[in-house]
Parts: structure tokens; sequence; C-alpha cells
């Protein structure tokens, strides 16, 4: 009996066991038929894009460069002989004459020089008539036979010793009255002093700047122009140069002269350009713009809508037109303007480029064209 109460339990334990396993069973089941019921996700739709159609063209630009008048020409004028200057005559912008003077310097040395030349021609010429009326009177006696000859050669002798004093007195008093003339510093052509290098009361030495003149026989205006620009600029190329601030004052010149080397510091180069036929406002010294025209080689222009960025560089969207999706790329932008973007590098002709909706593309996107502008 006790037996059969024991078994009791069991049975039912097991009963309850298979009970419960099918019913697992059969909830499984019902789960995998309603998850095969389920209906299967659409594709996304391609997203409608405007697009534009990548054109080479030959692109020219205006540079514009700020610069300043200067002369053609200049000349520095300094005393041909050292010594105290007494007297300036000139300042900066005056205008000068071919013969005016400039500066003096103390001429005191050269008038005791000049007087002691003269003198001492004086001297020499008394000398000269003297061995002349000997040797005169020589001749005479000789021809007679009244003289030995060698008495008539010391004679001669010292006549012509005393003409060559005289032409040698004469040179240094010619000497003399040189470098008393070499105290007047004067002006060989009309210009501009530009620039006074020494005051009165210096002593200055022989060649030592006095002052600078700018001729008044042409005038550039002077340009520092970067290297990359040299490289551009056409054979001749025709500048217009405008005073700054009234662009009315203009003047067209051309390059006259470029300098052979870089400033260290800057490392730009000095370009001087010929005005010609400059106006009255263009003076030495004024500030200028010149504007030069310049082929900066084939580029591509685009939409500015069209740019995005891409590895913290300018970039675009490409579509593939046989896939119909998109490729972001970065280009190299030559110009930016306010409705364009002209591209150096980068984009090819013909390409399709996405100009609106750029900002919620990515890459590989199908895409749906809306027309692309030619």
């Amino acid at each position: 009996m006790a037996d059969v109460i024991h078994r009791a339990p069991e049975a039912v334990v097991s009963a309850v066991l298979r009970l419960g396993a099918s019913a697992v069973l059969l909830g499984g089941a019902l789960l995998l038929a309603g998850c095969g019921e389920a209906p299967e996700a659409k594709a996304p739709e391609p997203r409608p894009v405007r697009t534009v159609l990548a054109t080479s063209r030959a692109a020219s630009d205006a540079v514009t460069l700020t610069g300043q008048v200067e002369a053609q020409n200049e000349a520095t004028y300094g005393f041909r002989i050292g010594g105290r200057i007494i007297e300036r005559l000139v300042n900066v912008g005056d205008q000068v004459k071919p013969g005016q003077v400039l500066a003096r310097l103390d001429p005191q040395d050269e008038q005791n020089a000049l007087r002691s030349a003269q003198a001492a021609l004086s001297a020499a010429n008394a000398n000269l008539s003297q061995t002349r009326n000997q040797y005169e009177r020589q001749r005479q006696l000789l021809a007679r036979g009244f003289t030995p000859r060698a008495q008539y050669e010391q004679a001669e002798q010292a006549f012509l010793n005393a003409r060559s004093q005289v032409e040698d007195t004469e040179a240094r008093l010619r000497m003399a009255e040189d470098r008393l003339g070499f105290t007047e510093l004067k002006a060989d052509s009309a210009g501009v002093v530009t620039q006074r290098r020494a005051e009165p009361g210096e002593v200055v030495q022989a060649g030592q700047p006095v002052v600078e003149v700018a001729r008044r026989d042409g005038r550039d205006a002077v340009f520092e122009v970067p290297a990359a620009l040299l490289t551009s600029l056409p054979g001749d190329p025709e500048v217009e140069v405008t005073l700054s601030g009234d662009p009315a004052v203009r003047a067209i010149g051309r390059v006259r002269e470029v300098a052979p080397q870089a400033d260290p510091v800057t490392r730009t180069f000095r370009v001087r350009v010929g005005l010609i036929e400059p106006p009255e406002g263009l003076r030495l010294g004024t500030t200028v713009i010149g504007r030069v025209v310049v082929d900066s080689g084939p580029v591509i222009e685009i939409p500015a809508s069209a740019l995005t960025r891409f590895n913290d560089k300018p970039a675009v969207w490409v579509v593939d037109p046989k896939a119909q999706t998109v490729s972001l790329r970065n280009v190299e932008v030559l110009r930016f303007s306010p409705a364009t973007v002209s591209v150096a590098e980068g984009l090819k002709p013909s390409e399709i480029v996405v100009t609106a909706g750029v900002q919620a593309l990515h890459p590989g996107q199908k895409v749906r064209l809306l027309g692309t502008q030619l």
C-alpha cells in the first residue's frame, strides 16, 4: 500500500512536466509562425538632389597690389672734396634746376690755396720774362761770335725751365680754381629733393652723400610682388595704376624692371612699372594701387552651395551617373565669391556635382536627379 501511495505523486509530476514541455513547443511554433508572417523592410527611396555639370573655362584674375611712386632716376650729390658744410640751400620737396647750388663748404682753405697759386704763377711769369731776355741776348751774341756756345746753352736751358715752371704753376692754379669751385655743390639736372643726408656744421669726406634728388625725366610705380604671381604674369603686362584714395587719378604703365633676387625677409621681388604720361597727382612718394590681369589657367566654376567640408578641407558631392550614387571628394578652391566657387583641382569637366542638400548626404547613397544645370 505504501508503495502505491509513493508512486502516485511521481506519476502526477511526470504528467505535469510532459504537459509543460508541450505548451512550450506549441508557443514556440506559434511565435515562429507569427514572425514568418511579418512584412519585409523596404529599401530607402533615392534622395532627390539638384546638380550642375562641371565645365572647364579659362580664367583670368585681376590682381591688385599696393606700391609707391618713385623716380626712375635718382641722383645722390656729394662734394668732390672734403670739408665743413657752412650752408645747405635746399630742403626735402624743393624743386631744383640745373646748375642750382645745393650746399656750400667752408672755402677758406681753397681760397688760400688759390691765392698761393696765383702768386706762384706771377713769380714764374717774372722768371720766364727774365730768362727769355737772357736767352735772346745770348742767341744774338752767339750769332755774332761774341759768346761761347756753353753760355748760350745755359741761357737756353734756363729759359726752357722757366717756361715749364710757368706751365706747372698754371696747372696748379687751375686745380686751385677747380677746388674752390668744388666748395659749391650744384645740381646737374632738374628734379625734386627727396632726402638730405648732411647738415651745416658737419665735416664731410669727398663723395659722402649730402643731398638726394629725384630727376624729373620719368616716374615708376614700385611694387613688392610674390614669386608665385611673377610666374603667372604675361610677357609684357599692362598695369593700371591709380592713386590710393582717388581712383580717378590714374595712369597706365608697363613693367620696366624686376629685381633679380627676392627680398631675404619678405621673399618678394621688387618690380618697377614705368608710368606712361603720369598725371600731376601721381607725385613722388604717393601711395598707389596697381591692377594687372593675370592668367590663372583652366578652372571649373560651380555654385557656392555645392561646397562642403571633408577632412577639414573644401569638398563636393559627385554623382556616379551609372550607379546613381554619390561620393565625397576634396577639391582645391582657387577663388571664392558670394555666388560661385572656382575649383582648380579635384573636379573634371562633365562630372555631375550636387548643388542642393549636400548636408544630408552620405557616401554611397542613392540619389535621384531633379535636373542637371549646364
